[in-house]
């Protein structure tokens, strides 16, 4: 849970850019790219990703620059990026232009529980990570170059001047 908005500033200014690298990695011909039959394919996960920050921080009273759930997907890979880099910019100033550390104390309902804001935050990065997660998993299918998130991923080992681990 976030207790000042200098803390969430930090956190989701590096989260989102590194969405943001993920949605640059992605190719028109990848977006298809799914595990199993009837999955989420990489188009999806990366539509919901932009559309989820319009739509959760909606419920708290933000007004944020992305598309609603139901505006439908991009068939650009381009596309997706561009609008969640968006989106991605306009909830870091959002937040930092109408909240206070005293405004992440309110409790809101959300999907039929009480959070704070503070957590609706936490939540909105974890979310994001988990989806995150599993893009990167279906871009090493479709034979695409994973970015680093929290660490150098395979290809960028050599950068490094080591080995990538088995």
């Amino acid at each position: 849970m976030f207790k000042t908005i200098e803390d969430f500033r930090t956190v989701w200014d590096y989260e989102a850019e590194m969405t943001g690298k993920v949605m640059l990695g992605l190719t028109d011909g990848s977006l298809a790219q799914k595990v199993t039959e009837g999955g989420r394919t990489l188009g999806f996960l990366g539509w919901h990703l932009a559309c989820t920050l319009h739509e959760m921080l909606g419920l708290v009273g933000l007004n944020i620059d992305a598309p609603a759930p139901e505006t439908p997907c991009p068939e650009s890979a381009a596309e997706i990026a561009r609008i969640y880099g968006i989106g991605g910019r306009s909830v870091g100033d959002e937040v930092s232009k109408n909240w206070t550390a005293e405004t992440l104390l309110i409790e809101d309902d959300m999907y039929g529980e009480t959070w704070s804001r503070g957590m609706t935050l936490f939540y909105l990065i974890a979310h994001q990570a988990h989806h995150r997660g599993q893009m990167t998993v279906l871009m090493r299918q479709a034979g695409l170059k994973v970015p680093g998130i929290y660490g150098p991923a395979k290809e960028e080992w050599a950068a490094f001047g080591m080995e990538p681990l088995p």
